[in-house]
């Protein structure tokens, strides 16, 4: 265990954005989630506007360092193309 002042405090401070940090990535994995169940359902809109609000959350975890930037962009890019197979086939 921490020692110093100076190392219980770094403790602290991990463990609050180790907290953090869970609850912003639970929040990526729901809005990609709520895409894939909107394509799912088949709703061509359901997914647009799922779609919508997904994409800000997911482009704000690159700028709080939750996702890398290729990460975030193929896992838009996977969402993308699965509403478009969706409204090809509608």
């Amino acid at each position: 265990m921490a020692n110093t002042a100076q190392a219980k405090k770094r403790v602290r401070q991990a463990e609050q954005a180790r907290q953090r940090n869970v609850a912003l990535r639970s929040r990526v994995r729901t809005e990609y989630k709520k895409v894939l169940k909107a394509v799912a359902s088949g709703s061509v809109e359901q997914a647009q506007a799922a779609y919508k609000s997904a994409q800000p959350v997911i482009d704000s975890m690159v700028n709080k360092g939750i996702l890398a930037k290729n990460t975030a962009a193929r896992r838009k890019s996977t969402l993308v193309g699965r509403i478009k197979a969706l409204s090809a086939s509608a």
